[in-house]
């Protein structure tokens, strides 16, 4: 039996300054599976995550979230739905600790454990322990990748969504990257990351959907 989409984006369009950047796309990503986003730079994997996130509004088709139209909900409320979100650009406060990078997306929540969060975060990641007091401006590229994931996780309860993680750092960081995300497997999370190929970690995803000028590619 086929587990329910948690995920669910049908015939999805999508234009940035009347250019269109989605053409129909289509995904459904079952509830606990880990899944990768394929493309070429430009193809649309960013614009289908912010989509997602409510950044984007689709002029046609929708995007659903445990059976939900997303389109119901205002870009605020959607982290509160359970969905984390990391962006490419990593997006942290460089002012901030690395704590409080993480726990801006809870302090902003309401009815969840934070400590729980955070402890959560802190078992999964073991790194951000140590660097928990330094600011996010004082960090490596890659270790400002690991508390952009850490801040993912921190509200991403039932969904995480993850754009090009592996994308500019080192090897071995590559590696921890995979094995953090391994580490969440049979913990009911489900995961999409985006990437410009599959040479990090196949045997990681349950599931590939390749994307090709904001549309799947026809195999």
């Amino acid at each position: 039996m086929t587990a329910a989409p948690l995920l669910d984006v049908s015939d999805v369009n999508v234009e940035i300054q009347s250019m269109p950047a989605l053409r129909g796309f289509t995904m459904r990503v079952p509830q606990g599976s880990m899944a990768s986003l394929v493309g070429r730079n430009g193809a649309g994997k960013t614009t289908l995550m912010r989509s997602i996130m409510g950044h984007l509004t689709p002029k046609r088709g929708a995007i659903r979230f445990e059976g939900q139209d997303l389109s119901a909900y205002p870009r605020h409320a959607r982290a509160a739905l359970g969905i984390g979100y990391m962006p490419e650009d990593r997006g942290l406060i460089p002012q901030l600790t690395v704590e409080e990078n993480v726990m801006l997306p809870l302090w902003v929540t309401k009815g969840i454990d934070t400590k729980a969060r955070l402890d959560f975060v802190y078992e999964v990641i073991r790194e951000l322990t140590e660097m928990r007091d330094r600011k996010a401006l004082l960090l490596s590229g890659g270790q400002q990748k690991l508390v952009a994931l850490g801040r993912a996780l921190a509200i991403g309860t039932k969904c995480l969504l993850l754009d090009e993680p592996f994308e500019g750092i080192a090897p071995a960081l590559s590696e921890r990257l995979s094995e953090v995300l391994a580490s969440l497997r049979g913990k009911n999370l489900t995961v999409l990351i985006s990437q410009s190929d599959m040479n990090h970690s196949r045997s990681l995803f349950d599931l590939e959907f390749t994307i090709e000028r904001g549309a799947n590619l026809a195999h």
